[in-house]
């Protein structure tokens, strides 16, 4: 049985939207604070590589959401069979239906999160134990 699509609350689009640009803020400007203060640079990092871990884990799991629905609907297969959908209509919709499940983005996305997760083990560890 098919589970029923949910809809992500616009709330939790909007914070994770925000956790990936304060992350990408926070990273750039790090070359600033190297100028000013290792302890802000601590700072900055970990700020960055935490919004990464929340936005890039969203967007993991977004975009294998999306190729779970276009594989468990056969949306491809419905866009061939419709009818009603005809020329650049259609050729557009299965273009867009077949990326999803092409893309190689939410194996970038998975990559980028998981880099993320051990760096900030790594950064902690470290941190911890002053090596």
């Amino acid at each position: 049985m098919k589970e029923v699509i949910e809809y992500t609350p616009k709330s939790l689009k909007v914070f994770f939207f925000w956790a990936g640009i304060i992350a990408t803020l926070a990273y750039r400007i790090i070359i600033v604070l190297n100028f000013y203060s290792p302890v802000w640079v601590k700072i900055s990092w970990y700020i960055g590589t935490i919004g990464f871990i929340l936005y890039f884990g969203y967007r993991w799991h977004v975009q294998t959401k999306r190729a779970k629905v276009v594989t468990d609907y056969n949306l491809i297969e419905a866009i061939e069979n419709a009818p009603h959908i005809k020329g650049q209509q259609k050729k557009a919709l299965e273009y867009v239906m077949s990326d999803v499940l092409k893309s190689k983005s939410r194996w970038n996305s998975a990559f980028i999160f998981w880099l993320s997760v051990l760096a900030l083990i790594v950064g902690i560890f470290l941190d911890v134990w002053g090596i």
